[in-house]
């Protein structure tokens, strides 16, 4: 597995705790609102933050998909 997929397995598995969430609901989620791709296109920049940076980011980013 790539570095990117292992950080996005990683930050699946972050949020999915941080918000008590199933692993099914975070998939959904993330693929709903396109966060997968988010974070593969951002890794270079995310992999170099902590945990609640990206839990924030994320749901930063979902917000902001859902208004539009």
């Amino acid at each position: 597995m790539s570095a990117e997929g292992k950080f996005l397995v990683y930050c699946l598995e972050t949020y999915k705790a941080a918000k008590n969430m199933t692993g099914k609901q975070v998939i959904e989620l993330f693929m709903r609102y396109g966060v997968t791709d988010y974070i593969m296109s951002c890794y270079e920049a995310l992999h170099t933050t902590g945990v609640d940076y990206i839990i924030e980011d994320i749901d930063l980013f979902v917000e902001a998909r859902q208004m539009t």
